[in-house]
């Protein structure tokens, strides 16, 4: 039988890489925006735990153009790396038939220290790194001259008494902050402010 058609690949290969590397730019950009208050939430968040070099929350984007895809200078340089990348692994994309370059194959790697967090962070540590990321996003978000809604979503369940105070000291300064929560006394004492009881489907303002 016929193999596949390839003439047009090369077309497809150069808008990939042309969107590609708008889009992997920003997302370079955003991370390392995002690292320095990840770091600075996770460490309040955590207790002092999380700035001292072997415990220190860390975002790090792997690309899959390979290490060093953060100091490529420019989205033009970018754009004809990635298309150097797709034309080099084409035969293999073909055969497998499956993608294997382009920011969609892509991946924000989180770490305490020289450890991944994925496999190694302890629950309490997961969920500090969690939050780490929502409070550093929202600071992100207010840097530009925004309001946002903080959103807790039942995370008081999952941490001990001291990450829930942390949080709770944290989350003092914004403007909206709307925690949910299945247990009234998971949510710190010092969280004031209007509360509905949602209870066998009526909604009562408490």
């Amino acid at each position: 039988g016929r193999g596949p058609d390839l003439s047009t690949l090369d077309v497809w290969d150069t808008h990939l890489a042309q969107a590609g590397a708008e889009l992997l730019a920003a997302r370079l950009d955003l991370v390392e925006a995002l690292r320095p208050l990840v770091a600075k939430a996770y460490d309040a968040v955590a207790g002092g735990s999380g700035t001292s070099g072997d415990r220190e929350a860390q975002l790090t984007y792997k690309s899959s153009l390979g290490p060093g895809a953060d100091l490529v200078p420019s989205r033009e340089t970018l754009a004809a790396a990635l298309l150097e990348a797709l034309a080099g692994v084409r035969r293999e994309e073909v055969d497998r038939g499956v993608s294997l370059i382009g920011p969609h194959r892509d991946d924000l790697v989180l770490a305490l220290g020289p450890m991944p967090a994925k496999g190694y962070a302890s629950h309490g540590e997961s969920w500090s790194f969690a939050l780490a990321l929502r409070l550093a996003s929202y600071e992100l978000l207010r840097s530009t001259g925004s309001d946002p809604v903080l959103v807790l979503d039942d995370v008081f369940a999952e941490l001990d008494s001291g990450r829930r105070d942390r949080l709770a000291e944290l989350t003092a300064g914004a403007e909206q902050v709307l925690v949910t929560a299945a247990v009234a006394g998971d949510v710190p004492v010092g969280l004031s402010g209007a509360r509905v009881d949602v209870l066998g489907g009526e909604v009562r303002r408490v």
